[in-house]
């Protein structure tokens, strides 16, 4: 079993993901001996699990996180800082009709509001924050708060 890196700012859910790309990883090696329907097979017994993923960088003044959000409009996505070290990003991606789904063998593509709140490795303000949205990749960046340093005082 792979072995998980604990850092300052991991969350349960970022090693929930690790485990389940482990387990995929080895149900992919060994479903690989199968043949030519080999892939067919993979593809029923591990569905995709997770809502989306997520990168976020600690750079220099200000925090990146960037989220992978593929099949969703600019207009379903709305991104909200809920405390200075909170960052929730909420997206809905809207199915077809029952009348084009009626014909499916296999449907693992996941349909409508999927949220995620993630931890920021520093406090930000919400002042000059961006988001650009792009070919379903979207983009914020929030500047890092002044952190306080503080004077020395005497002592007489």
């Amino acid at each position: 079993m792979a072995r998980i890196e604990r850092g300052p700012y991991r969350t349960i859910w970022q090693d929930f993901d690790d485990l389940m790309a482990e387990m995929e990883s080895r149900f992919q090696s060994m479903l690989g001996g199968i043949g030519a329907r080999g892939e067919e097979v993979r593809g029923r017994v591990v569905p995709a699990v997770r809502d989306f993923r997520i990168d976020v960088r600690d750079h220099e003044d200000e925090v990146i996180v960037v989220a992978d959000l593929p099949g969703v409009e600019k207009e379903n996505v709305a991104v909200r800082l809920s405390d200075p070290q909170h960052l929730e990003i909420t997206s809905r991606r809207t199915g077809e009709t029952e009348e084009e789904t009626r014909d499916f063998f296999m449907r693992e593509r996941v349909y409508g509001q999927m949220s995620r709140t993630v931890l920021l490795p520093a406090e930000v303000t919400e002042e000059n924050a961006a988001a650009s949205f792009k070919n379903g990749v979207l983009e914020v960046r929030l500047k890092k708060a002044p952190t306080e340093t503080g004077t020395t005082i005497p002592i007489e």
